[in-house]
């Protein structure tokens, strides 16, 4: 008997703005296998590389068995998972679209947004919480010693937040933006069920009722190698938590002005809004 092939979709974006918490909801359907980010986007990276000038014999790897390796890491690195329909996280996806559409061209993109300063407003509470120990997000104490050196590092080019800020933003203004669903973190939170009805719209799946009272998943093992415990622990039950920001208000500003896509509308990407809002409808 053969198998049938699967399908394959991918969630990148911004980190801290719900990419776990969509795979926790997406894994509840039988069909879907999603979890936190995977290894696969480093596995085709390293590949890639491997076979540019670095390797003498590149010369006789053609540009379709490049494109056939590829394809096949993704592919066999899923075999022997159970699941009809894929989603592989990372946010290097997002810096990788046209190799994304090149190796799967009816893949869809789930992007997970939100605004910059919560981002940074969430990874200093996680660190505040767990104050004893030195995070893996940082190279050395003099980039941990304040909130602002903090914030500063993990916004770098490369880093954390500001390779996947540019990875985003590469992938926004891209001509392959349309093959994107940029998910805000705030709706996914307060409006769940639309967010998900949307998302199985957008990707051609029937719509499978989930549980957002009753969600499990943790990744404990990888939070604690980062010494950063509960970084992709989700709650039991989706719900917004409205609440004031820790980080003192000028650095709050500097980061909640660099939200683009709340003004900027030269895409052909999509995103989901709440609902009644006639002045931010889906484009």
């Amino acid at each position: 008997m053969v198998q049938q092939e699967k399908i394959y979709h991918f969630i990148s974006g911004l980190p801290r703005a719900g990419s776990t918490l969509l795979a926790a909801i997406l894994r509840q359907n039988p069909r879907f296998y999603a979890r936190m980010s995977s290894p696969v986007s480093s596995i085709v990276n390293q590949t890639l590389d491997s076979m540019g000038k670095s390797n003498e014999f590149s010369i006789f790897i053609s540009d379709q068995q490049k494109h056939d390796i590829l394809r096949g890491v993704v592919i066999n690195y899923y075999q022997s998972i159970k699941g009809e329909v894929i989603f592989d996280s990372n946010r290097y996806w997002c810096s990788k679209i046209y190799l994304v559409k090149q190796l799967f061209p009816s893949a869809k993109i789930i992007t997970c947004i939100r605004n910059p300063a919560w981002i940074m407003d969430s990874i200093e509470s996680l660190i505040r919480r767990n104050s004893v120990s030195l995070p893996g997000l940082f190279n050395n104490l003099a980039e941990a010693s304040t909130v602002y050196t903090r914030t500063t590092a993990l916004g770098q080019q490369g880093r954390l937040v500001g390779y996947a800020y540019e990875a985003l933003r590469e992938a926004y203004y891209s001509n392959e933006s349309a093959s994107m669903l940029l998910v805000e973190y705030d709706v996914l939170t307060q409006f769940p069920e639309l967010v998900m009805r949307e998302i199985y719209q957008f990707i051609g799946e029937e719509y499978f009722v989930h549980d957002f009272d009753n969600l499990e998943y943790e990744e404990n093992e990888f939070d604690q190698m980062m010494q950063v415990p509960g970084l992709h622990t989700v709650k039991r039950k989706v719900e917004y938590r409205q609440r004031r920001t820790i980080l003192p208000p000028d650095l709050f500003q500097q980061f909640a002005n660099l939200a683009f896509w709340e003004q900027d509308f030269t895409t052909q990407a999509q995103r989901i809004t709440p609902p009644k809002s006639s002045d931010r409808r889906k484009r």
